[in-house]
């Protein structure tokens, strides 16, 4: 499915403002260059947008697929994010109101729509983002041969930012003249660039040879290309970043952190050490079996919830602490740490 900037976009993102699964809805919110027309979500409904995810847009909130069709989209965009990636039961009657008013249908959950609905109009499409991609093979670290810089985002948790890091310094390599590709790995960064690899929706012993594949295709005659990194090597539950790592056979890192954090989220045992730390262990990891030694370039400071002298106190305080160039891409942009990470 292609998405220009004359496509009219519902995002379906019931719970998700102010909750904690509407990364992808948010992120489509704040980065698509389409022309998105309402949101859907029944617990903020008729509120301002703006106030309430400090996303510069201003899109009506309405409660309901019905409502929203009032706004004539062509595109209904599952936004929300629940852990497991699983449909809600209680969402499939509001998507159903979609396909029969002939919207088309991006889903980004690991549930497959195109079985529950066979029978389209000819305009009309599902796309299932998180499908494993044909060919497939084991990785082999051939990455190692472009020319191109290679940057991955690397975290301390889930879902702290690494895609939006990923997407303000693509940006600003853009509009730096560089030429630059930002490889999407997950649901919401597919949505956004309108490819890539749906990383967890890999088989294993494939997730290394995705990376490659996707970034051997997208680094060919690049001179930078930016990788969205996935989950985290502290994480107890997440198993991307490994391959990541492997695939993209990255000549940088990216440190992606939420201020403040000490722990992994929803899990108050698992402590995330100091930063240097984790600096350490990430360039230790990346630099094995690789033909160069692998460095943390930069960190990515995720200060949301803070206000802006408080932001900037505690970037201060982690560039002391780890030695590195320290910024919140999302509230200053990107262009500091791409001079950081591309001189």
């Amino acid at each position: 499915m292609k998405l220009t900037a004359n496509s009219r976009v519902v995002i379906l993102l019931e719970g998700g403002i102010k909750g904690i699964h509407g990364k992808t809805g948010l992120a489509f919110l704040r980065y698509s260059q389409t022309n998105i027309v309402a949101v859907i979500d029944s617990e903020t409904a008729g509120e301002s947008l703006e106030s309430s995810t400090k996303i510069e847009q201003s899109v009506p909130i309405v409660s309901d697929t019905a409502s929203a069709l009032v706004y004539q989209p062509d595109i209904l965009l599952i936004g929300i994010a629940p852990s497991g990636g699983q449909l809600p039961i209680a969402l499939q009657a509001e998507i159903a109101i979609a396909v029969e008013a002939g919207l088309s249908i991006i889903n980004g959950l690991h549930t497959p729509l195109k079985p529950l609905f066979p029978y389209l109009q000819p305009a009309q499409e599902i796309w299932d983002l998180r499908q494993e991609p044909a060919g497939l093979t084991v990785g082999k670290g051939k990455a190692q041969s472009l020319t191109a810089q290679r940057i991955l985002t690397v975290g301390t948790d889930m879902a702290i930012g690494k895609m939006s890091a990923s997407l303000e310094l693509y940006r600003a390599a853009v509009e730096r003249g560089i030429k630059a590709q930002f490889v999407a790995t997950g649901q919401a960064g597919i949505a956004i660039a309108g490819r890539g690899i749906p990383l967890d929706a890999v088989r294993v012993d494939f997730a290394a040879g995705a990376v490659e594949q996707a970034v051997l295709q997208l680094g060919e005659g690049q001179d930078l290309v930016i990788i969205e990194g996935q989950g985290s090597l502290l994480h107890p539950g997440s198993t991307a970043t490994l391959p990541l790592i492997r695939g993209s056979q990255p000549t940088g890192l990216v440190l992606v952190h939420r201020a403040g954090a000490k722990h992994v989220r929803e899990l108050p045992n698992f402590l995330i050490p100091p930063l240097p730390e984790v600096i350490q262990l990430y360039e230790t990891i990346a630099s094995a079996g690789t033909i160069s030694q692998v460095k943390v370039k930069a960190i990515a400071l995720n200060t949301f919830g803070l206000d802006l002298a408080a932001a900037e106190a505690v970037i201060k305080s982690t560039a002391k602490l780890t030695g590195l160039p320290c910024s919140d891409v999302v509230r200053c942009g990107g262009a500091t740490l791409l001079s950081a990470i591309y001189g």
